[in-house]
């Protein structure tokens, strides 16, 4: 039997802004690939009442097309209310009036989905949960990082996220540190499954280092680092990590920076002063099939996330056959289980990751040991147990609960 789901999330790609949420896009494309299961996406499109030409990412988002096909599947991008910084309390009640007119023309379309398939749990699960609750639908809800270890901090976001987590049918989430979150949050520890990333190991894959390099117009040895260029993804601690160590361990090499982002000038910036302006290069964000080029030239990826749910970015590197240096932050030591893999740093320091710099290039792993570690967590797997939960909550529909939760908050 075929499912038929709605899956919901503000984080997925668009043709303006590509990049955008593209784990989640993987995911679900793996998911329809593998298993009896079709979704159309609702992917909102945050909208603002005032002008955005000058407002960076928001701008961008404003360029996406109402709806496109994307690898085979119809993604709808809705228009909810969105104010910067100030409206945070408002968007799970303007997303849910988006999603729930979205869905309504949907259903009348002719598609009736079996099951809610949402990801991010605030404000996406919070309106996903009003959604279920309405359309008398199952919900998956899926967590993916900040959603349990940064919005839960402010008591509103806390108090819906965890009016929804208890209402889900059944909830996944990518690492086991995110579960133990979300139980910490009162849901149901029997109604968590853990379901890491996979990784694309037919599109990442190993390349010569030197024709990769060549390829993207780079002479010299390098290490990585790859990420939005925001404070969370911690670039100056790999810029100081590397000043430390440029003239010694990696005299020679350069640091490339993948990803863009507010912090670009900043870090620009402390290269310079470092002295590395001509060492550190910012190349921007870039498509996935280009990314494996960067990945294969490296030495070396370095994460220095103060804050995870499972970064992809490690397991694309290992594909290729590059090592990574990892910060301890949760979730981290369960992507890095073995040193064919790479290392994971004492702490968040830049003087941590050095060290671990200098523990790995000095004894690097074989490209074939951890191009195997990465082979190892593929998404077939991870796709049948996505399908075994949702013909599990399915199968056990229940009537709708009380409505309380429509209007909570």
């Amino acid at each position: 039997m075929t499912l038929r789901l709605v899956t919901i999330s503000t984080l997925f790609p668009n043709l303006a802004m590509p990049s955008h949420g593209v784990f989640v896009e993987t995911r679900l494309r793996h998911l329809l690939a593998d298993e009896a299961v079709e979704s159309v996406v609702l992917a909102p499109v945050a909208w603002m009442p005032i002008r955005v030409a000058r407002l960076g990412d928001w701008a961008r988002h404003a360029a996406a097309p109402a709806r496109e096909t994307r690898f085979g599947i119809d993604v709808r991008h809705p228009r909810y209310v969105a104010i910067p910084r100030v409206g945070q309390a408002l968007t799970p009640h303007t997303l849910y009036w988006t999603l729930r007119a979205a869905l309504r023309r949907l259903i009348a379309e002719g598609y009736q989905p079996d099951a809610i398939d949402a990801h991010y749990l605030y404000p996406d699960g919070v309106a996903a949960a009003w959604l279920a609750r309405e359309f008398s639908l199952p919900l998956v809800l899926t967590a993916r990082g900040s959603d349990v270890t940064q919005w839960p901090d402010f008591a509103r976001p806390r108090r819906l996220i965890g009016a929804a987590i208890r209402q889900a049918d059944a909830l996944i989430t990518v690492s086991e540190a995110l579960g133990r979150g979300v139980a910490a949050l009162g849901a149901d520890a029997a109604n968590i499954t853990t379901l890491r990333n996979g990784v694309d190991i037919t599109l990442f894959t190993p390349l010569d280092r030197a024709a990769a390099r060549a390829a993207i117009g780079l002479e010299n040895p390098y290490i990585l680092s790859v990420g939005h260029l925001i404070p969370r993804k911690g670039h100056d601690r790999v810029i100081e990590a590397f000043a430390a160590i440029a003239d010694t361990v990696l005299a020679g090499h350069d640091l490339v920076i993948a990803g863009d982002g507010p912090e670009r000038e900043r870090l620009t910036q402390l290269a310079k002063s470092r002295g590395l302006a001509a060492r550190v290069r910012l190349v921007g964000a870039m498509p996935q099939p280009r990314l494996l080029l960067y990945y294969s030239g490296a030495d070396c990826l370095v994460l220095a996330s103060s804050r995870e749910g499972w970064a992809n970015v490690l397991l694309e590197a290992m594909a290729c056959g590059t090592p990574v240096v990892a910060s301890p932050a949760a979730g981290n030591d369960e992507v890095v289980r073995a040193r064919a893999a790479g290392l994971v740093a004492a702490d968040f320091t830049p003087a941590a990751l050095a060290a671990a710099l200098q523990s790995l290039l000095a004894d690097p792993p074989a490209r074939a040991a951890t191009r195997a570690y990465a082979e190892a967590h593929g998404w077939r797997e991870i796709s049948a147990g996505q399908r075994a939960i949702f013909e599990r909550v399915i199968s056990r529909r229940q009537p709708a609960r009380a409505p309380e939760l429509v209007r909570s908050g």
